[in-house]
């Protein structure tokens, strides 16, 4: 088993919101990935006095904990008690109510000896390489699906969409958004490789059109993460005119986990 992970900031002037971690047992057995994508805040933070990467950190520990820890739970079950957790620990600071309390999107994969698991939350990726070298992507794509006239602004997007029924769901406050999360499992022995990207490093496919999914797996492959998150940054630099990137930032965080089997 080889596994590669790479994250790098946005702008270096800020933190990055991005969170991964991968654990192996002692056994030997199997093994894990926790990806998130913390949410850039508006100006005053949600009227939380954490920032972002204190909740990701704080979500993206719990994820850990409990996924190498628990295996009776799944990982539905994990996710609604990792955001409770989370919750908790700053629910008697902080307003959880406003739509902008830190929230992240989520990835998680857990393997042993058997079978793969996995669970995507909003707009991160999950591409799966089958033994025979097809890759499907495994996607969250209620976004993609809000229409555009509901995102025309942060303040049209929080009051119409974002975690609410019809639009788009994060991990934030609510452990009742795991069961809206797209989860799945397959036998290990039919899995070559899988690759969880946060949406910084899945504009490369999304956003510049540059391949398809399988030829970020091949890619990836051949330049290793790093080589995919240098590309993009390549790409965003290059697109003077905006293009591709339209309103988006400049640059996002990237952060990209690739495990073969």
């Amino acid at each position: 088993m080889r596994i590669q992970l790479t994250t790098v900031p946005g702008d270096p002037a800020r933190p990055n919101e991005d969170w991964a971690a991968t654990a192996l047992p002692a056994s030997g057995l199997g093994g894990l990935l926790v990806v998130l994508d913390g949410v850039t805040p508006l100006p005053g933070n949600g009227d939380c006095v954490h920032d972002v990467p204190w909740f990701t950190a704080r979500l993206g520990g719990a994820l850990t904990e409990l996924s190498a820890s628990r295996r009776d739970m799944t990982l539905t079950e994990i996710l609604a008690e990792s955001i409770r957790r989370t919750a908790d620990a700053h629910r008697d600071t902080c307003d959880l109510s406003h739509p902008r309390t830190p929230q992240a999107t989520v990835v998680l994969a857990r393997w042993d000896a058997a079978d793969l698991e996995y669970l995507v939350l909003s707009d991160s990726a999950l591409l799966v390489e089958s033994a025979d070298g097809s890759v499907r992507a495994v996607l969250d794509d209620r976004l993609d699906r809000v229409p555009r006239a509901s995102l025309v602004s942060d303040a049209v997007a929080d009051a119409t969409v974002r975690n609410k029924e019809g639009g788009f769901f994060t991990a934030a406050v609510d452990p009742s958004v795991a069961a809206r999360a797209v989860t799945g499992r397959e036998p290990l022995a039919s899995v070559r490789s899988v690759l969880a990207l946060t949406d910084g490093a899945t504009r490369w496919v999304e956003k510049f059109r540059e391949g398809s999914w399988a030829d970020c797996v091949a890619l990836v492959r051949k330049a290793g993460p790093d080589g995919l998150v240098e590309r993009v940054r390549e790409l965003e630099t290059g697109d003077v005119e905006r293009v591709f990137l339209g309103r988006s930032k400049r640059h996002d965080d990237a952060t990209v986990v690739a495990v073969g089997f």
